[in-house]
């Protein structure tokens, strides 16, 4: 029997530990994350709190666990959209070519021209800080990156002999795209938003950060690193606490899409 990979039993781990906490989340968490007790502001890590609490006495582990609900349904809705668009778009502009694949590669290399993070932050200005705003910021900044991938397998795919086939046995050229075409882009996209969920993580931590991400008092891993700036000489542990959340659930995204690049792309066996 074949031993999984160490990055895929890694990455699984971490990654699995991470939605774990977002899920938890949901149902439970020790202290309410938006109480204020200003009786216990920035005490250390003890038996009552975990991690100690923040500037406004509020329990550091609450709001590490709402904080992974709050990041990652933002990266998981922005990585559905950026996926569903340009995995249409691609398609049609693979396949259907001409004028149709000119205009669409010239918006998509417009687009790209700017990093995906400083579009998004310009959008977002105009947008406001909202989590609809993030999650269509980011799903804008990143479909152009998916329309080049899926492209691209259907520039490849359309040539083969089963397209061909399907042609001449009078199948529709919706039907071929759909059920021959559309099939061999699966693989390349499945391991580009794995690595897009992680980008999207950090883009949302980052927009976070700079105030323009989750409006507060709502807790994301960003606001958490932001809010901490002041206290981190006095209380390290609200920076290091949310800084690990991010560090650690990149690592296993990464990993985790090492795996599946390893085990979808036949050209990587060994």
């Amino acid at each position: 029997m074949k031993r999984p990979a160490p990055n895929l039993l890694i990455g699984g781990t971490l990654v699995t530990v991470v939605l774990a906490m977002a899920a938890t989340a949901l149902f439970w968490t020790p202290y309410d994350p938006m109480a204020l007790n200003l009786r216990a502001r920035t005490l250390p890590p003890s038996e009552l709190y975990w991690l100690g609490t923040d500037e406004f006495g509020r329990d550091v582990v609450s709001r590490l666990l709402l904080g992974a609900s709050q990041s990652l349904t933002v990266a998981i809705f922005t990585v559905l959209l950026a996926v569903a668009v340009g995995t249409i778009l691609g398609l049609i502009s693979g396949y259907v070519r001409g004028i149709t694949d000119r205009i669409l590669m010239v918006v998509s290399d417009a687009v790209l021209a700017f990093p995906g993070t400083l579009l998004a932050l310009g959008l977002m200005v105009i947008m406001g800080p909202n989590t609809m705003g993030i999650i269509l910021a980011l799903g804008i900044a990143y479909t152009p990156s998916v329309l080049r991938i899926v492209r691209g397998s259907v520039l490849s795919a359309r040539e083969r002999e089963y397209v061909e086939a399907s042609r001449a046995i009078g199948n529709s050229e919706f039907y071929t795209m759909i059920r021959h075409v559309l099939p061999n882009c699966v693989a390349p996209v499945v391991v580009l938003a794995t690595s897009m969920f992680g980008w999207v993580v950090l883009a949302e931590s980052g927009l976070s950060f700079l105030g323009l991400g989750v409006p507060p008092p709502a807790p994301t891993w960003g606001n958490m690193l932001s809010a901490a700036r002041p206290y981190l000489e006095r209380a390290p542990w609200l920076g290091l606490a949310p800084g690990l959340c991010i560090a650690f659930t990149l690592l296993g995204i990464n990993l985790l899409g090492d795996a599946l690049r390893d085990r979808l792309d036949p050209r990587m066996e060994r």
